[in-house]
């Protein structure tokens, strides 16, 4: 019976217009959509970063999100050692409900990172974002409760949206961020953020009115220590909270180096995150040289088992990091996730 998977998945896609914005699992590998001053923040010439995540696969693909981005750093050598001012760009896709409803986004970040003494093991980063937002529901896709008949889905819906013949949405919006990092050594390092989203509170209604995008706020952090000559632990957190909604997702991962070569190095990761009354999420990784491809697949302990048999969703982060030829220019203090 098809009917209950089609209303689920509706009820889904307009619950995630009124509460929440698209997520990753992988948060830690999708810098620019985590915290606007994580823009630059790395340790070479220049980044891009990608994701990809089906969300509840066996409920007719509820969600799906993809995104794109690159940032690097500009005018490095006007500014004091080891400050570092960072722009980039994201695009950002998210179809909820087999497609009935996709949000489209495209950003533009900035961030400074001043160094708060000599050495650049304290650093201080303040980052803005501004996106350009679009929605679009399509409503030949969509069915209502009022349309179900004996026959099914055959009736005359009474909803009455602005524009029936196309209904879309655009706005402006205005994020920013803030972060500490901070090295004891120049080998491991720690840090903690927060952000918030949607600062100018952008109108969104397929059906007027003055209902606006609730603000999205994040607090982030976490670390890496070296455990010996090949293996480093990482960890991570996150709490975000949006509309009445919260999200607590905590964990970490191994690295294991196969390699010998610290310029290029191999490492395997393993590790797990959980996200506290929802699901467990194992992660594996490998990295190459500069290229890192992350995977985790999100195993659901919630009450929504029953419809998603336990499969939450996969999730794949890719990020590659330039470096430069000449290796021994200044080190910088970034987190390695």
């Amino acid at each position: 019976m098809k009917i209950l998977p089609i209303c689920v998945v509706f009820t889904l896609a307009f619950a995630r217009t009124m509460a929440q914005d698209p997520h990753f699992s992988q948060f830690f590998s999708s810098p620019l959509t985590l915290n606007p001053a994580y823009t630059g923040k790395f340790d070479g010439l220049w980044r891009v970063s990608g994701n990809y995540r089906n969300q509840w696969p066996t409920i007719n693909n509820a969600f799906t999100t993809f995104t794109a981005a690159v940032d690097f750093d500009i005018i490095q050598n006007k500014l004091p050692d080891f400050d570092t001012w960072g722009v980039g760009f994201l695009a950002l896709s998210d179809r909820s409900g087999n497609k009935i409803l996709q949000n489209n986004y495209l950003a533009f970040s900035t961030a400074y990172h001043k160094a708060l003494d000599e050495d650049g093991y304290n650093q201080l980063t303040l980052g803005f974002q501004a996106t350009y937002g679009q929605k679009r529901l399509d409503l030949s896709k969509a069915t209502f409760e009022d349309q179900l008949t004996a026959l099914g889905f055959t009736g005359v819906t009474a909803e009455v949206f602005s524009n029936q013949n196309g209904v879309n949405l655009n706005y402006f919006d205005v994020n920013t961020g803030i972060m500490y990092s901070m090295t004891t050594d120049g080998v491991n390092g720690f840090y903690l953020g927060a952000s918030m989203y949607h600062l100018n509170h952008p109108k969104e209604s397929f059906k007027g009115g003055d209902f606006t995008l609730s603000p999205r706020y994040t607090v982030h952090g976490g670390g890496y220590l070296p455990i010996d000559g090949n293996k480093m632990f990482h960890t991570s957190f996150i709490y975000q909270t949006q509309a009445g909604a919260n999200e607590i997702v905590f964990g970490g991962a191994l690295s294991f180096m196969l390699n010998e070569d610290e310029s290029k190095p191999t490492n395997l990761y393993g590790g797990l995150w959980y996200r506290v009354n929802d699901a467990f999420i194992p992660y594996i990784a490998v990295e190459i040289a500069n290229l890192r491809i992350g995977y985790s697949y999100d195993i659901n302990n919630s009450s929504l088992n029953t419809a998603s048999n336990s499969r939450g969703g996969n999730e794949i982060s890719l990020i590659y990091v330039q470096q430069p030829v000449d290796r021994s220019k200044k080190k910088l203090n970034c987190p390695k996730f």
